[in-house]
């Protein structure tokens, strides 16, 4: 986080000194401001593109092992996995069933015995069953 902040602090340094001596050499006749605005915008593109792959470059935190020990323990099918892995991506049982392809009641069928088997009573409860379990 230090580190973060550090760079961000430092890259807001820089653009003030480039407005600064932009100003300088707008005012004094050296630079035209057509081309001081060029030079901005281009030193904006690249902190954006800087900052972007900074965040793209991070690998995503990988939590602990799945434990497969502990699906097949819980008898859940492989459709009920995948339905689960997607209810813990946020999707409704409409967009579930969109992207594995199958209705809206078959999906409702599938939560409803993942509930069972997790022994949950809502779906925030079997993800949170489900992450204590380390099967997502």
């Amino acid at each position: 986080m230090r580190k973060t902040i550090l760079i961000m602090a430092v890259l807001i340094l820089a653009v003030l000194l480039l407005l600064q001596l932009s100003s300088y050499s707008i005012q004094s006749g050296n630079l035209s401001l057509e081309l001081a605005i060029v030079v901005i915008a281009a030193m904006g593109i690249a902190v954006g593109i800087f900052i972007s792959r900074h965040h793209m470059s991070k690998p995503p935190t990988p939590s602990e092992e799945i434990n497969f020990e502990k699906i097949k323990e819980l008898k859940l099918t492989d459709r009920e996995y995948q339905v689960l892995q997607k209810i813990s991506e946020g999707l409704s049982n409409k967009e579930i069933g969109e992207h594995l392809y199958l209705s809206e009641s078959t999906i409702k069928t599938h939560v409803s015995n993942l509930l069972v088997k997790l022994d949950a009573k809502r779906r925030t409860q079997a993800l949170q069953i489900a992450k204590d379990h380390q099967i997502i």
